[in-house]
């Protein structure tokens, strides 16, 4: 292999990361086409592997051909409390081949009282629905001495199209986890599950994001009629407090040929991105008024906008021979450029890790080559980024889809924290670097064929989730900036819950006030129950 151009005037990359065995991606122009996602969930072959949105964890929507409107029903299984102690597929480049030997045990978890407090109540069997009882099942029967509870399941049957339906919002707000499905909207209280409000919709949601304001309010899109030629255009702000809706709009075109086609959301401050190859627009979420749009922009195009807690950068290709592309830190007010960084000629931005400081994954897809790098303030690069092991080049793959900030991955205190890709059924890695060297700092493997996926940094510390198997509960643990022995902050049961929760193929993850949430990002729609949300607690 040969090494891989360096943007002018940077240093060569460091040893191990321009040589990267294994197969091209299929475009960098045009992410390449995923599974269909409303086909019958299989395995990941990475964490978080999401048909759109892992991770990070942002969120392109898919958009399956309208019908009627269909039979909606969701219940609540909850989790009977017993007395006593109780107890993610995106293909990659392989940065290098090697690493820890296969099979290597992860680091036994430590117990200890969680970083969070605990859940300010405890679930009790009730309904849960708030539309009617079911019977509860003893989802922790089997539970094993050290391990803590399921909280309570949500299932939703669904009458709906033969593609399927969306389900991929969800959002944690106070003591309320809110969740959207197909046409609604749906807020559950956190500790029992009973349901708190509905908003419904006139058409499918077809794109959301993982953001909210800091006062519980975010913007969603839905389907402009019900129609297999449907355009997803529709905008509108929800309170994900109260389940009311503010202002709606229709997000008026940039140019000609602006066809909507798979758009995405991005909230940064009081701004509201929607992305859509190949242009996007910004407009203010208290208002709903324009603010800027890519076609207006001066110089090379925006074909994508990205932010985050108050940043903003835009990805853009230039009008010349060669089709250069640079990023550009954006006010996200105005639109206008603070600084460019120019990448060299055949690479594009495939994934973005950070904001703060900009973390970019950058990629020439005819020289299957790529680079991570890190950028200063000024938008210079002060570093390269490399380590060995095969690590996933975008977060959100599928056709069309618009580059958000990963999810699946972390970045607090200089440090990025990557999961390495594996095949099915066999483990993964945590890797921390330094954004400052560039230099893996230290590595943790999940063991026992199970995976680890970052969920963010709180406390000084990284919170992971590590996956549920068909006989034994998942974990979420707690790793030392540092590295080393990671401690447990929950212990999902084995027994009756187990092979539930190792079924969340395609997934949603968080970690909030001592609680774990689980959710699917499509439901069938057959007409029969599924699984939608599992919460964990103490």
């Amino acid at each position: 292999m040969t090494e891989q151009p360096q943007p002018p005037n940077q240093p060569p990359a460091p040893d191990g990361y321009g040589h990267l065995p294994g197969p091209p991606q299929p475009s960098y122009g045009t992410p390449p086409q995923g599974p269909n996602p409303y086909a019958q969930s299989q395995p990941p072959t990475t964490p978080m592997g999401q048909p759109a949105y892992s991770f990070p964890s942002p969120s392109g929507a898919p958009q399956g051909p309208g019908t009627a409107p269909g039979r909606r029903r969701t219940t609540v299984i909850a989790a009977a409390a017993a007395a006593g102690a109780l107890l993610l597929g995106i293909g990659g480049y392989a940065l290098l081949a090697g690493g820890e030997e296969k099979g290597q045990a992860a680091p036994a978890a430590q117990s200890s009282p969680p970083a969070d407090p605990k859940p300010s109540a405890t679930p009790d069997k009730g309904d849960g629905s708030g539309n009617g009882s079911e019977a509860a099942e003893d989802l922790n029967a089997g539970r094993k001495q050290g391990e803590d509870k399921v909280l309570w399941l949500k299932t939703a049957k669904v009458d709906g199209p033969g593609s399927g339906v969306m389900a991929k919002g969800q959002w944690i707000v106070g003591d309320t986890v809110v969740k959207s499905v197909w046409k609604n909207i749906t807020a559950y209280g956190a500790a029992d599950g009973k349901e708190k409000w509905t908003l419904a919709f006139p058409t499918p949601i077809c794109s959301v994001t993982p953001q909210a304001t800091a006062d519980g309010k975010t913007v969603v899109l839905y389907k402009d009629i019900e129609s297999e030629n449907a355009v997803c255009n529709q905008m509108r702000l929800v309170d994900l407090k109260t389940g009311k809706e503010g202002w709606s709009k229709e997000v008026p075109k940039e140019e000609a040929f602006d066809l909507m086609t798979s758009p995405t959301l991005g909230l940064t401050g009081d701004t509201v991105i929607v992305n859509r190859t190949p242009t996007a627009s910004a407009f203010k979420i208290s208002t709903g008024d324009k603010l800027f749009g890519s076609a207006s922009a001066e110089g090379c195009k925006p074909d994508a906008y990205v932010g985050h807690n108050n940043k903003l950068i835009a990805t853009a290709v230039c009008r010349d021979q060669d089709r250069k592309r640079e990023v550009s830190g954006v006010d996200p007010v105005t639109g206008k450029k603070a600084w460019t960084y120019h990448l060299p000629v055949g690479y594009a931005v495939t994934s973005v890790y950070s904001l703060d400081p900009v973390v970019l994954d950058i990629g020439n897809e005819q020289k299957t080559e790529r680079s991570i790098v890190v950028l200063g303030p000024d938008g210079k690069q002060r570093a390269t980024v490399s380590g060995e092991g095969k690590f996933a080049t975008e977060c959100d793959p599928g056709l069309l889809r618009s580059i958000e900030v990963c999810r699946s991955t972390v970045v607090d205190g200089g440090t990025l924290y990557m999961p390495t890709s594996t095949d099915s059924g066999k483990a993964n890695e945590i890797v921390a670097f330094d954004l400052g060297t560039g230099k893996a700092k230290w590595r943790t493997p999940a063991g026992e064929n199970r995976t680890l996926t970052p969920i963010k940094a709180e406390n000084g510390q990284l919170i992971a989730y590590r996956s549920a198997e068909v006989d034994k509960g998942g974990e979420v643990v707690a790793f030392p900036a540092t590295g080393g022995t990671p401690t447990a902050l929950l212990r999902h049961p084995s027994g009756a819950a187990a092979p539930i929760e190792s079924s969340f193929y395609g997934q949603n993850i968080d970690y909030v006030g001592g609680r774990f949430y689980i959710s699917v990002l499509t439901l069938r729609a057959q007409g029969t129950e599924e699984k939608l949300l599992m919460v964990f607690g103490k």
